[in-house]
C-alpha cells in the first residue's frame, strides 16, 4: 500500500529526499524527519469530530464500519465517547479526516 501524503508538494518532496537518501546525500535521521513531516498526520479525535467525518462523508454508521473494517457498534461507542479509536482505525479517520472517504476505498 502507498502512503498517503498530506498533499501532492509534500509526496514530491518526500520523493526527492528519497532519491537523496538512496545516492547518499542526506543520512538516515534526517530521511525519518522528511518521513515524519510528509505523511499524513495522527492526531486524537473527539467524539464529535468523529460523527463530522462521518456525516461529511454522507455515509452511515454501518457503511463508514464497513469502510473502516470495524463494527457499527464500535463506530458508534466513538461517536459518544465510550471508547477511543486507536493504531490502524485512528490512522484510517485521519486520512478520511484529511482527504475524505475515497482515500482510503
Amino acid at each position: 500500500m502507498m502512503p498517503k501524503y498530506r498533499s501532492p508538494i509534500a509526496e514530491s518532496v518526500h520523493h526527492a529526499m528519497h532519491d537523496a537518501f538512496q545516492s547518499g546525500v542526506i543520512d538516515k535521521a534526517t530521511m525519518r524527519e522528511f518521513d515524519l513531516s510528509c505523511l499524513t498526520t495522527i492526531t486524537e479525535l473527539a467524539p464529535a469530530n468523529i460523527a463530522a467525518i462521518r456525516e461529511k462523508a454522507g455515509v452511515s454508521q454501518a457503511v463508514f464500519a464497513n469502510v473502516l473494517n470495524v463494527t457499527t457498534s464500535l463506530v458508534s461507542k466513538w461517536e459518544r465517547g465510550e471508547k477511543h479509536p486507536s493504531g490502524a482505525s485512528l490512522k484510517l479517520l485521519s486520512l478520511v479526516k484529511a482527504k475524505g472517504l475515497d482515500a482510503i476505498l
